[in-house]
C-alpha cells in the first residue's frame, strides 16, 4: 500500500475590488447575467462570464426546469455556447458568481461536479489552463490557476 497527497493552491482576494480591472469587468458581467437566471425552483442564481483568446466574452446563467435534470448550470451554458460559436478559440478566464433569493451568499461558490467535468474537457482540448475566479454575492473571491485544482483526478479521453 502507498499513500499520495494532493495539494491545491488558490489565491484569495478579500473582495472584487482587489482584482485586476480586467477580472473586475469580467466578474461584473457575470453578476449582470446572474440576474437573468431562470431559477424559480431553487431561488439560487448563478452567472458565468468567459474571456476567450479572441477577445470575446461569453455569458451564461443557470436555466432550471421542473424536471430538474433537464436544467443547465451557468458555467455549462456559457462553455457550451463558446464551444459551438467559437470552436477554435481558447477559454482564458472564467468568472462565476452566485446569489440566493433567500439569504446572502458570502462564501465563494465553486462550480458543481458536472461543470468541473465540462470545464476539464475544454481545458484538456485546448491544452491551456483556464483561470477560474469564483465568489458568492459578496465577500472573498477565489482564483484557481487551472481546473486541476478543483478536479485533480480528471476523467478524460485518454481513459476511453
Amino acid at each position: 500500500m502507498k499513500e499520495i497527497s494532493i495539494t491545491s493552491s488558490f489565491t484569495i482576494y478579500d473582495n472584487i475590488n482587489e482584482l485586476s480591472q480586467e477580472i473586475q469587468d469580467l466578474m461584473n458581467q457575470a453578476v449582470e447575467i446572474r440576474e437573468k437566471a431562470y431559477a424559480p425552483y431553487s431561488q439560487f442564481k448563478v452567472g458565468a462570464a468567459l474571456l476567450l483568446d479572441n477577445g470575446k466574452v461569453i455569458l451564461g446563467s443557470n436555466q432550471e426546469n421542473a424536471a430538474y435534470p433537464s436544467g443547465l448550470c451557468a458555467e455549462r451554458t456559457a462553455i457550451f455556447y463558446a464551444g459551438s460559436a467559437y470552436p477554435e478559440a481558447k477559454i482564458l478566464k472564467m468568472a462565476i458568481t452566485a446569489a440566493s433569493d433567500t439569504n446572502q451568499t458570502q462564501a465563494p461558490i465553486p462550480p458543481c461536479g458536472s461543470c468541473r467535468q465540462s470545464i476539464a474537457e475544454y481545458e484538456i482540448k485546448q491544452d491551456t489552463p483556464i483561470e477560474i475566479y469564483f465568489m458568492g454575492e459578496i465577500g472573498e473571491v477565489y482564483k484557481s490557476a487551472s481546473l486541476k485544482n478543483l478536479l485533480p483526478f480528471m476523467f478524460d479521453k485518454k481513459f476511453l
